[in-house]
């Protein structure tokens, strides 16, 4: 499973502090906008039915440590990469660089819920198979 996915990001005013520092927080949704992108590129929805009844990945546990700060117009780096799939959850590892700088590294798990029932449910087969 050592499918890196990467997209780029341009930081905004929006996305600073008063001094132009990007918002710790923001990391977060930068992080996002990577998993969301990296299951665009690989055909696979962010909701799906399963047994007629919808289903998606929501965050569990994040975990971020903070190495450099990010500032106004840097243009980023931000990865996706699976690391563990178990049965209905996800580890996933992603890094947040400028240039060949690591700016911070997160940590996720998403557990695959039914949304109907607010519980975790097994992952399917053609989630399993487009996450590998």
């Amino acid at each position: 499973m050592n499918k890196v996915f990467e997209i780029p990001v341009r930081v905004y005013y929006e996305d600073t502090d008063a001094e132009g520092i990007v918002y710790y927080a923001n990391y977060l949704k930068f992080a996002e906008r990577a998993r969301f992108e990296f299951l665009r590129a690989n055909n696979c929805p962010a909701e799906i039915e399963k047994d007629g009844e919808r289903c998606a990945f929501v965050a569990r546990h994040a975990e971020l440590d903070y190495k450099q700060s990010a500032f106004l117009g840097d243009l980023l780096s931000v990865s996706c990469e699976i690391t563990e799939i178990k049965n209905s959850s996800v580890e996933v590892y992603q890094e947040v660089k400028r240039g060949e700088d690591l700016l911070c590294v997160v940590k996720l798990t998403l557990v695959f819920i039914n949304i109907n029932r607010h519980r975790p449910t097994r992952i399917t087969d053609d989630m399993r198979g487009i996450l590998k």
